[in-house]
């Protein structure tokens, strides 16, 4: 990027102003400052602009700029007149500036605070949404140069551009005068303005995934000549899965054994394929449009591709090639050209260092991956940044009978990530079900927020690797993060996200929640022909927080026909809201064993009968059983209405029952039939080798239900009449202001304590005692009884170690333990005592707020004291918190039954509770510039609660990049 050489300029060149953005067609493009040095581009921009939209921008014919329009569109302050222009391929196509405005409509400077605002779209690139997307950027900017309005003249035929106005959610003026519309719009951000802004990214980004996994063409790049390599392996998965639309196969180093030459000997070529597949030296010599190009060549020919790709109209890539992020600082560089080379053309990537993509989706049947035989089809989505994971995960489902809709392997994802996944699966409508294997979350706000919504009606379930190494896996970039993995773990559940610890435990869920509906509560029915199996199936469920009934013992002598009448009676049953089911090996009377299919006919046909509760089994040493299961039938009713989740696409079995073992896919030859989609009403029984495995799914469908429940309400963050705003506004600033330090600065007591009280949170006052005599003056002035505590670090809040005296009812009491504390642990200069007066006893518990800079500002309870700092018992929520979600935050932490009178003692103020962590969530809510507060100890008492102790700590507010307008992640 080059920087404004024009010395008129009043201000450095704003390269924060620059941003690559999803488009609503979902390819890309680069918004940036217009400099002196685009004159060129202007001018050729300007020419493939039609007369018409000449004629909208300038309200008369306007055939050419002239040199002092270019020297004017090209010349900007950057503050009072500014212009940004959205680029693909180095190229105009698209122009957007301000010039700020007086009352009178007069060229003015601050403090005047508003602007005319006029856009230029090259016809071409209209209905891509390019100006929705320039006006969010252009209005960041303009907020920040001090304008808060934008006014916008337009002719009245020009209806596109006054939707992008009408649409964009600000509040709106509408005039019409001399034959002209004026619009006038506030610029601060209103809730339906990040709505539309939000709606505006789910499509788009959703959309550039759709590109890439539902693509009309396949463009192999690297396909070696001979059989074997990686090229060569995708293109020949890509032929087996039998994908649907046009392959082609290109390698630069093709020759004449490939081309070979015709029959006259004149040098005129034949047609050259590969295994069939046309064959070409660049994917500039393909004449048909190509929508995806995987590429599989050496790091050091990538760049030569990608251009070729980016001047031929590829619309993406998916890059399985190495040698990038993962292999040092040299690798990580190449990965940030290879994303900035390959956005700058306007298409998106999935990797580099990926394992590729798949739909089953009937219409496309793509296997652009190194997964030898394509999946089932199903109704999972599945997502991994790993391609040992993907390996794992594509065997384990591919055992289990399950199918995919899609899969994405992203590798280093330095472009296309999990989100972008969450906001495609979001409203696909072949997903039930997402899995995520993610080693890195790049933007843990975003992702928190895709999740919540997406957990609303899909689940999700998520493995996180790398937890406790506090290792950044190579090739990933990612903000860092000062929260430990159990507090990201606590406000991923807050989202509705399913954590569990292994790729086992994921598979087990995903079967669950795939094929069966949502229990509505914790009671589980047990039965079986095992009474040893049916107590371990007990004890797993009381173990992780569900509510098992007595096992029902069937004995071994049970038959096919007992299990189908014991589950029918279960689930008919009102105080059952789900069934495992455990089978051992049997024999009948006639000494023959029963085959499993029997068995499964059984199960499904009960199962059937009540649709609304789900089932699992669990089976021992019962071979086939679980296939015979997970194999497609269609004995069952029509699915149920939501609120269940069930598959209404359900793939047969890809392992026919036998006496012989299954194979994985990766040893087994890639098959050439695929999987049509079965009917919808028909039915899969998850089943487990193990009790505690079916347990745990069970456990997670339970809870995830519930946060499905509890979100429909998910309660509102209460307005207190009492609180000052404005005033602790203007007090942050001042202590801001007087401090100067950019890392920011732990406010004195007494400024803590005012800061607090503007929000209603009132401290108990702590008098300074430097010596018995000051400490016997605070005690009258505070009133006994009081308390002698030191604040010195070592002793701070640790009254376990003596260094706090409570219930001093006079002055001989005070300065004998004012004796005591000196003798024991120090001077009065070293130990810092102070006096307080005593508050009704009750349970210590504390508050903490922190803003993290990758996920947000944080919301944490705990006990006091040993509870929260060994044991970790801590709850966490992101803020804004509301009243539900308080509730929820209290009740959350293990040592809860001590609030809520435990063994006999009285219960405490749990509302007052709630209402100071709603208030503490409104301070750090309402204004970012507070980072951090702790509240401790806080005692909750019968009646009240008290404060004794708190620090707050102001810092310049972190960027909000999840409030800013839409870009993709910087590279």
């Amino acid at each position: 990027m080059q920087t404004p050489s024009d010395q008129q300029d009043r201000h450095d060149y704003p390269s924060h102003w620059e941003a690559d953005v999803v488009l609503r067609d979902g390819g890309t493009a680069r918004i940036r400052p217009i400099t002196a040095e685009d004159a060129d581009r202007l001018v050729s921009f300007y020419e493939q602009v039609s007369d018409e939209s000449k004629y909208y921008r300038f309200f008369a014919p306007y055939p050419r700029l002239s040199a002092k329009d270019v020297h004017r569109f090209t010349h900007h302050d950057q503050v009072d007149r500014v212009g940004l222009a959205a680029t693909v391929g180095g190229e105009f196509i698209a122009t957007v500036r301000y010039d700020r405005i007086d009352e009178r409509g007069m060229a003015a400077s601050a403090p005047a605070d508003e602007a005319e605002v006029a856009f230029l779209v090259q016809d071409a690139h209209q209905g891509r949404g390019v100006a929705s997307t320039l006006l969010e950027h252009i209005a960041a900017v303009a907020r920040e140069r001090g304008i808060r309005r934008f006014a916008a003249e337009v002719l009245p035929a020009n209806t596109k551009m006054i939707k992008v106005f009408t649409d964009a959610g600000y509040q709106q003026k509408r005039s019409f005068e001399d034959g002209v519309v004026r619009l006038e719009f506030d610029l601060e951000p209103t809730d339906r303005s990040l709505a539309v802004q939000r709606a505006r990214e789910q499509r788009a980004e959703g959309r550039s995934v759709q590109r890439l996994l539902t693509p009309g063409s396949v463009a192999v790049i690297g396909v070696g000549r001979a059989p074997g390599g990686v090229g060569r392996s995708v293109l020949n998965n890509l032929q087996e899965s039998g994908y649907t639309g046009r392959l082609y196969a290109v390698n630069s180093a093709f020759g004449d054994s490939v081309f070979g030459e015709g029959a006259s000997g004149e040098g005129t070529q034949k047609r050259a394929d590969i295994d069939g597949v046309p064959a070409h030296r660049s994917v500039a010599d393909i004449e048909e449009p190509v929508d995806l190009a995987v590429i599989s060549v050496p790091a050091d020919r990538v760049p030569q591709v990608v251009a070729e790709c980016g001047e031929r109209g590829v619309r993406g890539l998916v890059v399985l090639s190495a040698g990038y992020g993962e292999s040092g600082v040299e690798g990580r560089e190449r990965q940030r050209e290879l994303v900035r080379q390959a956005r700058s053309y306007g298409m998106r990537i999935i990797g580099p260092n990926a394992f590729g993509v798949i739909n089953t989706s009937p219409e496309t049947r793509l296997n652009a991956s190194l997964a030898p035989q394509s999946p089932a089809r199903g109704r999972i989505g599945l997502f991994t940044q790993s391609g040992a994971i993907g390996i794992a995960l594509l065997s384990g489902l591919h055992r289990r009978g399950a199918g995919l809709s899609t899969f994405v392997g992203s590798g280093n994802r330095a472009d296309v990530s999990g989100n972008d996944l969450l906001q495609y699966w979001f409203e696909g409508p072949d997903t039930d079900v997402t899995l995520m294997y993610l080693e890195t979350i790049g933007n843990p706000r975003k992702f928190t927020r895709l999740a919540r919504r997406s957990a609303t009606t899909k689940p999700l379930v998520v493995v996180q690797g790398a937890r406790h190494s506090g290792i950044t896996p190579t090739g990933h970039a990612v903000q860092a993060t000062r929260l430990p993995h159990a507090t990201v773990s606590a406000l991923l559940r807050q989202a509705g996200v399913i954590r569990v610890d292994t790729v086992t435990e994921m598979v087990d869920a995903g079967l669950l929640l795939a094929g069966q509906p949502l229990p509505s509560g914790p009671r589980v029915a047990i039965l079986g022909n095992s009474e040893s199996l049916g107590l371990l199936t007990y004890d797993a469920c009381v173990a992780d927080g569900l509510r098992p009934q007595r096992p029902r013992d069937l004995t071994t002598g049970a038959t096919p026909a007992d299990f189908r009448t014991a589950l029918a009676e279960a689930l008919s049953d009102d105080g059952c809201d789900a069934v495992i089911v455990n089978a051992i090996p049997w024999v009948g009377e006639d000494g023959a064993t029963t085959d499993p299919e029997t068995l499964a006919t059984e199960l499904r046909a009960a199962a059937a009968g009540c649709p609304a509760k789900p089932v699992a089994v669990v089976h021992v040493e019962l071979g086939g059983l679980a296939e015979a299961l997970a194999a497609a039938t269609s004995t069952g009713p029509d699915a149920p209405t939501p609120p269940t989740v069930r598959e209404p696409e359900t793939p047969p079995s890809v392992e026919p029952p036998s006496t012989e073992a299954p194979q994985p896919p990766a040893v087994e030859p890639p098959s050439t039939q695929t999987p049509e989609p079965p009917p919808s009403d028909q039915y899969r029984i998850p089943a487990y080798p193990a009790a505690e495995r079916a347990v745990r799914a069970l456990s997670e469908a339970v809870k995830y239900a519930q946060w499905r429940r509890e979100a429909a309400e998910p309660g509102r963050v209460h307005e207190y009449d009492d609180i000052d705003e404005n005033g602790a506004a203007g007090r942050i600033e001042e202590l801001l202001a007087a401090d100067g330090d950019p890392r920011g600065l732990t406010l004195a007591p007494a400024d803590a304590h005012e800061l607090l009280a503007r929000y209603g949170i009132p401290v108990r006052q702590a008098l300074a005692a430097p010596d018995p005599d000051a400490a016997a003056e605070a005690a009258r002035t505070l009133g006994y009884p009081v308390a002698l505590k030191t604040t010195a670090p070592h002793l701070r809040h640790r009254a376990d170690l003596g260094g706090v005296r409570l219930d001093l009812a006079d002055e001989e009491q005070l300065r004998r333990a004012y004796q005591e504390l000196t003798d024991a642990f120090g001077t009065p200069a070293e130990l810092r005592p102070v006096v307080q007066g005593m508050v009704p006893r009750g349970v210590d518990t504390v508050v903490r707020a922190v803003i993290d800079p990758a996920a947000g500002a944080v919301l944490s309870f705990g006990l006091a004291g040993a509870a929260s700092e060994l044991l970790g018992d801590t709850a966490h929520r992101l803020v804004p918190v509301t009243d539900r979600e308080a509730g929820s935050l209290i009740r959350s932490i293990r040592t809860a039954p001590l609030l809520f009178g435990w063994r006999g003692s009285a219960p405490v103020d749990t509302p007052a509770l709630e209402e100071l962590l709603q208030r503490v969530s409104r301070l750090v809510d309402d204004h970012p510039e507070v980072v951090g507060v702790s509240l401790e100890p806080v005692v909750v008492a019968q009646r009240g609660l008290s404060v004794l102790d708190a620090s707050v700590r102001l810092a310049p507010p972190p960027a909000r990049d999840d409030l800013g307008p839409r870009t993709l992640p910087g590279y």
